[in-house]
């Protein structure tokens, strides 16, 4: 990324050893973030960003209780219509706890006759990375990461001991592109189907994380649904949450639920996957997903836990002239 001078910078990761990661991410597992330096150190420029671990679902830093556990409502999405009156978000909002969540896409289930059938959605990716055949050891390098924005909380044990890092992600109503995904219900004269708030874009993802300079009025008009993404069918098996192989992102062909289809758009993940999956543990039994929606955060098969996001951060500091364009 660029500074407020306009230098290359790439961001320091803290707490990196805590980094875990997985191809089937739940509410309450932990993923990296993207936040303002100053939010860490006070005399930093707002302007610096770190990447961060933190647990997916918001616990309040006004909350009392001795346990983060007992806290009684659910926090891992939070509605943009109600961000700004929801006393779980409000408070963190206006104080410019914004966040960019990462991950290599979500994962949302369409209802049908005979159950839910799971879709994974990411952006558009660059055509190295969806057409370039892989050759002897060579890595998949081209996967451009989701975007999401998210607001995060920082929340201190009554009894003292180290602080807890949460976030919660902002959903919008789900663009048209995958709208036919959501099974439509009506509550209280609102419809619930969403998707999450994706910041297409290094001007938006500026925007977002500048708090000092960025308004909260100003910010919040970032949130809205993106037309920019891609989607394809997967099996199955990533209903259930234990399931954690490369298979949960493999796209498939519906009504042949094993094969596997390529396409311009996933043709270069077919590679990625091919070797991880000759090695992937046995089919387990397959239970309905407990959560509308799980977001994953999944490595190349060969890369450390850290190299794939300081890869990406690592090209979000190119000259313009040089990146790729989805």
């Amino acid at each position: 990324y660029r500074d407020r001078r306009g230098r290359h910078r790439q961001p320091d990761w803290v707490r990196q050893e805590r980094y875990q990661p997985s191809y089937n991410k739940g509410p309450q597992s932990s993923g990296p973030v993207l936040l303002s330096r100053r939010h860490l150190h006070q005399d930093a420029d707002s302007s610096e960003r770190v990447l961060m671990d933190m647990r997916w679902g918001l616990v309040p830093s006004w909350f009392k209780q001795d346990n983060p556990s007992k806290l009684q409502f659910n926090t891992s999405n939070c509605r943009s219509d109600t961000m700004l009156s929801k006393s779980s978000y409000k408070g963190a909002l206006l104080k410019g706890k914004r966040c960019v969540v990462l991950a290599d896409g979500f994962y949302e289930w369409q209802q049908q006759s005979g159950g839910k059938q799971p879709y994974f959605i990411y952006f558009p990716q660059t055509k190295d990375a969806t057409d370039k055949e892989m050759e002897g050891d060579e890595e998949w390098k081209g996967w451009r990461l989701l975007t999401m924005a998210g607001i995060f909380d920082c929340w201190e044990p009554p009894g003292g001991g180290e602080m807890l890092y949460t976030y919660t992600i902002i959903t919008v109503d789900a663009s048209k592109d995958v709208s036919f995904i959501h099974h439509r219900q009506v509550r209280a004269g609102k419809g619930v189907a969403g998707m999450p708030a994706i910041l297409d874009g290094d001007e938006a993802i500026r925007k977002w994380l500048d708090f000092a300079e960025v308004s909260t009025q100003e910010a919040v008009k970032l949130i809205q649904p993106t037309e920019n993404i891609v989607f394809h069918p997967v099996s199955t098996f990533v209903n259930n949450i234990r399931n954690n192989t490369p298979e949960c992102v493999a796209p498939i062909e519906l009504g042949a639920k094993k094969e596997v289809k390529a396409t311009p758009s996933n043709k270069g993940m077919l590679g990625w996957l091919k070797k991880s999956q000759e090695s992937s543990p046995q089919k387990k039994e397959n239970d309905l997903p407990k959560w509308t929606s799980q977001f994953i955060h999944s490595p190349s098969p060969k890369k450390t836990s850290a190299d794939v996001l300081q890869q990406w951060l690592g090209k979000q500091g190119q000259p313009a002239a040089k990146k790729h364009k989805a």
